[in-house]
């Protein structure tokens, strides 16, 4: 969370939502971070800080996923896993695994872009999780990744590649440099991060599962090996479960800092940021002693005002703001640009329209970490009988609330959700009548991502908000914390189906955080 710039300590998670296996590094006097994004678009999120604290949310490095015919319809689980920053030549160089196509890499002059089109580095089933490492005292490039088991059979080791210095191919067929199995105890080896220091290779990688396991720190006098490891962070006595999979970064003045994640469920992996010291036999110290801490005092860093990614929007000429993405590869026609505020989604016609997950024409953004209510306003415009729009908390289950046009013509409110189980959504509540048109759209977020939907359709005078069905509980999708989103739909048929508009968007975050 941000911090103010006159309070000497700041607070974990310093990114409190789903920014899952960041990567961070410093060039000049910024900090610049990216996350995985897996099957949403656009990807690889670029965010930018001066002080390791606040930071922002400025564009992205992967306008569509590849290859674009893989994904038209939701992969939620696939896409961009784990990707690695690095600033070499003058470029930022991003690289990343896609567990079903390879090792891609796209590169930029300048942290904001323009970025290059995804390259295929290494085609091939289960290859994730890639780094590479350029050498300035040998002028050698290396490259080392994980393996998937789920697509390749192979899990718990760490394979390593001789690289060209140009970044877009590998010079060997790979070795493995890092046998998780031969380490007694050690299991899922995966997420490393690679860097030359005092001499030595540096693989910073996690192993034992996100829900519980720890940070390993490897070593080696050749980058091939043979590698020495350590435990150099992992939960101890703390609440924070599973500390492990980011990067390192040294500020201006000589300061080592860790970023890294904590999975928390429905609120996905929110960042942590830790202290880094290193010991007499010259390891990495992280935390308070290799336990995460809950707050620390400031890097020696200047003085920044609080910053976060934006949440809210009012969507000025129909265009939604960087903190949305949509579920697959966006299509030309779901949503208008135009010369005031708000955002006017078309009703796409599906066959899916009794499930919410299979859409690739939902607009999202990530759930907020910390209690919060999220509002906004909605329009029904003129449409065929079906249409419907509204707001939604998605994850493997989901629910929504919004509007529906039915057979008679009439607008009425509607609430519905679907189980995780369930291919087909059931209604929360009845249908009430929303005869405007339009209705202010309400989710009130609370302890362990508890949902209570409300609305206000404007229909009776000083009613205001009033509640719709039972408290919904948040849950994941495998790999991804739970999603707010804004859909448009209709059935099957012919002909426009009509629109929907959504304006004032806005997220407040509570005080208390009463679930931490």
């Amino acid at each position: 969370m941000s911090a103010a710039p006159d309070d000497p300590v700041y607070r974990n998670p310093v990114l409190d939502a789903d920014w899952s296996d960041p990567d961070v590094i410093r060039v000049g006097d910024d900090f610049h971070l990216t996350a995985s994004s897996f099957g949403r678009a656009p990807g690889l999120p670029l965010l930018h800080s001066r002080d390791l604290v606040n930071w922002t949310l400025v564009g992205h490095a992967l306008e569509r996923l590849e290859p674009e015919g893989e994904f038209t319809t939701p992969r939620h689980d696939c896409g961009v896993w784990a990707p690695a920053l690095r600033h070499h030549d003058g470029r930022f160089w991003i690289f990343w695994g896609d567990p079903d196509q390879g090792v891609f890499q796209v590169s930029a002059p300048e942290f904001r872009g323009p970025w290059t089109p995804p390259h295929l580095v290494k085609a091939g089933k289960g290859l994730i999780d890639p780094c590479p490492l350029w050498d300035d005292e040998t002028g050698e490039a290396y490259l080392v990744h994980a393996w998937a088991k789920s697509r390749s059979g192979v899990k718990n080791r760490l394979t390593g590649h001789r690289m060209h210095p140009h970044g877009t191919e590998l010079l060997d067929e790979g070795k493995v440099i890092i046998d998780g199995d031969r380490i007694p105890g050690w299991f899922t080896l995966e997420g490393p991060k690679l860097y030359k220091y005092d001499g030595w290779y540096w693989i910073l990688a996690p192993a034992g599962g996100v829900e519980t396991g720890w940070q390993g720190a490897f070593r080696s006098r050749s980058f091939f090996g043979p590698y020495e490891e350590k435990v150099v962070l992992e939960q101890k006595d703390t609440d924070v479960n599973g500390p492990h999979q980011g990067g390192w970064v040294r500020t201006p003045s000589g300061e080592d800092w860790f970023l890294h994640f904590q999975q928390r469920g429905a609120y996905g992996r929110v960042v942590h940021l830790q202290p880094m010291r290193w010991d007499d036999g010259g390891w990495p110290v992280i935390g308070d002693d290799g336990a995460p801490v809950a707050g620390h005092r400031r890097p020696d860093l200047p003085p920044q005002p609080p910053a976060a990614p934006a949440t809210d929007d009012d969507f000025p000429g129909g265009r939604p703001g960087r903190q949305w993405q949509w579920t697959a590869n966006p299509r030309d026609g779901w949503a208008t640009h135009h010369s005031a505020d708000g955002l006017r989604l078309t009703c796409v016609r599906t066959a899916d329209a009794h499930d919410l997950r299979a859409l690739p024409n939902v607009l999202t953004q990530r759930l907020p970490g910390a209690p919060c209510t999220v509002e906004v306003d909605l329009r029904l415009d003129d449409g065929e009988p079906g249409a419907r729009a509204g707001l939604a908390v998605l994850g493997d289950a989901y629910s929504w609330i919004g509007l529906e046009r039915g057979q008679d013509g009439a607008v009425r409110l509607v609430h519905r959700f679907a189980e995780t189980a369930a291919d087909h959504e059931r209604d929360a509540a009845p249908p009430r009548p929303a005869p405007d048109g339009r209705a202010r759209l309400r989710v009130d977020i609370g302890a362990g991502a508890r949902c209570r939907f409300s609305y206000d359709t404007g229909d009776g005078a000083g009613r205001g908000f009033r509640p719709s069905g039972q408290v919904f509980a948040a849950t994941p999708w495998r790999w991804v914390g739970a999603l707010l989103g804004l859909v448009a739909l209709a059935p099957t048929g012919q002909g426009h189906a009509g629109t929907a508009t959504f304006t004032q968007f806005r997220i407040r975050i509570q005080e208390k955080r009463a679930d931490r």
